[in-house]
C-alpha cells in the first residue's frame, strides 16, 4: 500500500501531526504542497488509465473486453491500497496496510505489465507508477525497476509503430519522462522529510513548553509554601509563643493571688491574639503586615518595642527596648518595609524568649543608597556555628533561615554576631537603588 506521503497519514513512525505554532506553519506550506502532489498523482493515474481504456475499447480489438477487465482490476487494486492507507492514517482502522506495501506495488506493476503487453495505450501509466517505486523501494532498487519499465515502454511503442527501427521520439520521450519522474520523486521525498522535521520540531517545542510550564508551576507552589512558612513563623508562631508564655504568667499570678497582674496579662493575651488574627488574614490575602497600614516603619518599630517590653514584663523579665534612627527617614518600598519589620519581630521575639537580656536596641539607618537595621541585645548570647549545625540537623533555626531568604530576595545581606555571654547583634542591609 502507499505509505504516508502518498496519503494524508502521519509520518512512518506513527507520530500525529503537530498542533503547535510550527505545525501550523507546516500545514500552511509544505503539507499543502504534499497534499497537492498526492492528489495530482492519484488523479493522473486515474485519468491515464481511463484514457487508455477508452482507446482500447474504441479500437475494436477482439481481446478488448479482456484488457478492460484487467484495467478494472488494476483500478480496484490501486484504489483499495490508497483507501486502506488513508483510513489507517486517520485512525479509522487498526490494521496497518503498510506491511503489504511491496505486495501491493507488485500487483499494480504486474497488472500494468499485462496491460502494456496487450496495448501500447497503457504505456503512459508507467509515469505515476514510477513515483510509487521511488517511494516504496530503496533508491537503487527503484532506479533499476524504473529503468526496466522505461525499456518496456520503449519496446511497446516500437512494436506498436511496426517500424524496423524505433523512432527517436519513442525513445527520447519515455527516457525524459522517467528522468523527470525521478527528479520530481526525489524532490517530493526531500519536501516530505522537511515536513517531518518541522513536525518533530513542533512536537519537541510543545513538549518543552509543557515541561517548562510544569516546572514553573512546581516552583511557584514551592515558593508559595516558603512564603506561608515564613509568614507563619514570623507572625503566628511568635504570637502563639507569646500567648503561651503570658498564659503561664497569668496562671502563676492567679495562684499567687495577684488578680490585677493576671487581668493585665490576660488583656495582653487578647491583644496578642487579635494582632495575630489580623496578621493571618493579611498574609492569606497576600497583603502587607497590618502594623504597617497607615503607619511608618519607624512608628511600627516603636510599637513593636513597646509590645516586647510589655510581654517581657508580663513574664517577669525587666527588658527595656528602644528604637534609634540615623539619617533622614525615607519613604521605603513596601517589600523593604515588610522585610525590616519581620526581621525586627523575629529578632526581638528571640531576645524576649531566649536571651534573658535587660536591654534591646533597634537602630534604623537611612544611608541614601541603602537602609540598614541592627538589633542589639545584651543577653546571654550563643555560638552561631553550633546553632547553624543544630539547624542543619533539624534542631530548629527556621527563623534565621527564613530571615536570610527574605533578605536575599531583596538582594540584601544579613549578618549575625554573637558569643556566649556577650549578647547578640543582627545586622540587616538592604539596597534601595533601582527600587
Amino acid at each position: 500500500m502507499p505509505a504516508a506521503p502518498l496519503t494524508t497519514s502521519p509520518d512512518r513512525t506513527g507520530a500525529s501531526p503537530s498542533r503547535g505554532p510550527l505545525g501550523a506553519v507546516e500545514n500552511a506550506s509544505s503539507a499543502a504542497i504534499l497534499k497537492v502532489l498526492r492528489v495530482t498523482l492519484h488523479t493522473g493515474f486515474a485519468a491515464l488509465l481511463g484514457v487508455a481504456l477508452v482507446r482500447v475499447l474504441m479500437a475494436g480489438s477482439p481481446l478488448r473486453w479482456l484488457w478492460a477487465g484487467v484495467a478494472v482490476v488494476l483500478a480496484g487494486v490501486y484504489l483499495a491500497g490508497t483507501v486502506l492507507e488513508k483510513r489507517h492514517a486517520e485512525g479509522r482502522t487498526s490494521m496497518d496496510p503498510r506491511r503489504f506495501a511491496l505486495l501491493w506495488l507488485g500487483l499494480v506493476t504486474g497488472l500494468w505489465a499485462v496491460l502494456l503487453a496487450g496495448s501500447a495505450d497503457f504505456a503512459w501509466l508507467a509515469f505515476p507508477i514510477f513515483f510509487l517505486h521511488l517511494h516504496l523501494l530503496p533508491r537503487r532498487t527503484a532506479l533499476l525497476t524504473i529503468a526496466l519499465m522505461t525499456v518496456a515502454v520503449i519496446a511497446s511503442q516500437w512494436v506498436a509503430s511496426g517500424a524496423p527501427v524505433p523512432h527517436v521520439a519513442a525513445v527520447v520521450g519515455p527516457a525524459l519522462g522517467a528522468i523527470f519522474a525521478v527528479i520530481t520523486g526525489l524532490a517530493y521525498a526531500a519536501l516530505y522529510r522537511e515536513a517531518l522535521n518541522q513536525r518533530r520540531a513542533a512536537d519537541e517545542l510543545r513538549r518543552t513548553r509543557e515541561e517548562l510550564a510544569r516546572s514553573q508551576h512546581e516552583a511557584g507552589v514551592l515558593a508559595e509554601r516558603e512564603r506561608l512558612a515564613r509568614e507563619i513563623h514570623d507572625t503566628l508562631a511568635q504570637g502563639l509563643s507569646s500567648i503561651v508564655l503570658l498564659g503561664r504568667a497569668a496562671e502563676q499570678s492567679l495562684a499567687g493571688g495577684d488578680s490585677t497582674a493576671a487581668a493585665s496579662q490576660l488583656e495582653l493575651v487578647q491583644r496578642t491574639a487579635a494582632e495575630n488574627l489580623a496578621e493571618a488574614r493579611s498574609f492569606v490575602r497576600g497583603l502587607s503586615s497590618p502594623q504597617l497600614e497607615g503607619s511608618t516603619l519607624v512608628d511600627a518599630l516603636r510599637r513593636l518595642c513597646a509590645a516586647t517590653e510589655t510581654g517581657a514584663a508580663a513574664s517577669g523579665l525587666p527588658l527595656r527596648c528602644r528604637v534609634e534612627v540615623d539619617g533622614d527617614p525615607l519613604e521605603l518600598p513596601q517589600p523593604v518595609r515588610v522585610t525590616l519589620l519581620r526581621a525586627a519581630q523575629a529578632s526581638l521575639a528571640n531576645v524576649r524568649e531566649h536571651a534573658g537580656a535587660r536591654t534591646a536596641v533597634v537602630t534604623l539607618a537611612f544611608l541614601g543608597s541603602e537602609v540598614t537595621m541592627d538589633i542589639y541585645d545584651d543577653g546571654a548570647g550563643f555560638d552561631p556555628d553550633a546553632a547553624a549545625a543544630a539547624a542543619r540537623g533539624g534542631g530548629g533555626g527556621f527563623g534565621l533561615r527564613s530571615l536570610r531568604e527574605r533578605v536575599a530576595a531583596l538582594n540584601g545581606t544579613l549578618e549575625l554576631e554573637s558569643a556566649p555571654g556577650e549578647g547578640t547583634v543582627v545586622a540587616v542591609r538592604l539596597p534601595l537603588e533601582g527600587r
